[in-house]
């Protein structure tokens, strides 16, 4: 948990820049809380805000409802794009490049697993891949306590070879449907609010999927968070949800990505509610869902580019973001100290 005894002595620090009050935004916003977490980390109100060696990490895992046709591909897509991303050839790869932004690949469960001899990636599979949640839970109690760990070691991991910042991306075919599942679930909300188009699919495969969807949350009324997971979450998702609660405990900020990443951010959010204090939404997602989201995470996302891909792009492209609020909270002139009077 935050120490806010700094709050106010951060907030008088931003506001003596010479600039009017609140005129940057959302960047003002931002490097409050970017300032409070290292404030609270270090026990002493933070002079300068550090960024050093951002990571994200993209977890990638399959799901047994994508069986039923809920998106535009097979799973065996997962697999292809767990290869071109350690080949550099993905989106991610493109903004991580641009951005100075370090980048593992982890395999949760995907179906077709590989074994490429890459530093940039890590096996910690599950399992081959979830049951079809539509139709049995998705996996086991076990598989998500091993999940949780394994996706806070990661995250660990990075963190102890010195990045300040971490962001999350996922890859599976048919996630969008455990992510609208357990939006469904956890906040009561009609599947119809929840669930969205995905990768593009037809009127005919958005209502079954709807309809699948609403079989696996009828099954999880009255549960507790980590049984809902069980029931229908995803082997990637369960760890990003690990990946939360570590970043949190270790006191570092996640810049958190769209919305299946947001609906790993909720889960953290429901197991350890301090963990919210660590997010910073980088954009709004154009799938549907992903605006429920944000209103019950009482989030402002710092972007919206209509993106709806995933990998964690949406994340890395707001980086530049927090360096820039970080670079005016560190020495952008006061009023004082620029001789402005006003």
């Amino acid at each position: 948990m935050l120490n806010h005894a700094f709050s106010d002595a951060i907030w008088h620090r931003i506001n003596q820049k010479t600039k009017p009050l609140g005129s940057l935004g959302l960047l003002e916003s931002a490097a409050h809380q970017l300032a409070l977490i290292q404030s609270s980390k270090a026990s002493k109100l933070a002079q300068r805000i550090t960024l050093n060696q951002p990571a994200a990490i993209v977890f990638a895992g399959d799901h047994g409802i994508a069986d039923e046709g809920v998106s535009i591909a097979p799973s065996a897509v997962t697999q292809q794009m767990v290869l071109n991303f350690l080949a550099g050839g993905a989106a991610v790869n493109c903004f991580c490049r641009a951005n100075d932004v370090a980048l593992t690949v982890v395999d949760c469960g995907i179906l077709l697993p590989v074994e490429p001899d890459s530093a940039q990636f890590i096996s910690q599979r599950l399992g081959e891949r979830t049951h079809n949640f539509a139709k049995q839970a998705a996996m086991s109690a076990e598989q998500v306590e091993n999940g949780l760990r394994l996706g806070a070691q990661v995250v660990d991991k990075v963190i102890a070879s010195g990045s300040e910042l971490v962001m999350f991306g996922e890859m599976g075919i048919g996630n969008t449907s455990s992510a609208a599942a357990l939006l469904s679930a956890l906040t009561k909300e009609p599947v119809e609010r929840c669930v969205g188009r995905g990768t593009g699919i037809t009127d005919e495969q958005y209502e079954r999927k709807v309809a699948l969807v609403a079989q696996g949350v009828a099954r999880c009324d009255g549960l507790e968070v980590k049984e809902v997971l069980a029931e229908v979450g995803g082997f990637e998702i369960v760890q990003m949800v690990g990946a939360f609660l570590a970043a949190a405990k270790a006191q570092v900020p996640v810049l958190v990505d769209g919305f299946i990443v947001s609906v790993a951010a909720l889960v953290a959010s429901e197991l350890e509610p301090s963990s919210r204090e660590m997010m910073i939404f980088a954009h709004r997602s154009h799938e549907s869902g992903h605006q429920l989201l944000l209103q019950k995470l009482e989030a402002l996302p710092l972007l919206d580019l209509q993106l709806r891909l995933g990998e964690g792009t949406g994340a890395v492209l707001a980086v530049p973001l927090l360096r820039s609020a970080a670079e005016f909270y560190n020495t952008m002139a006061s009023f004082e100290e620029a001789g402005v009077t006003v």
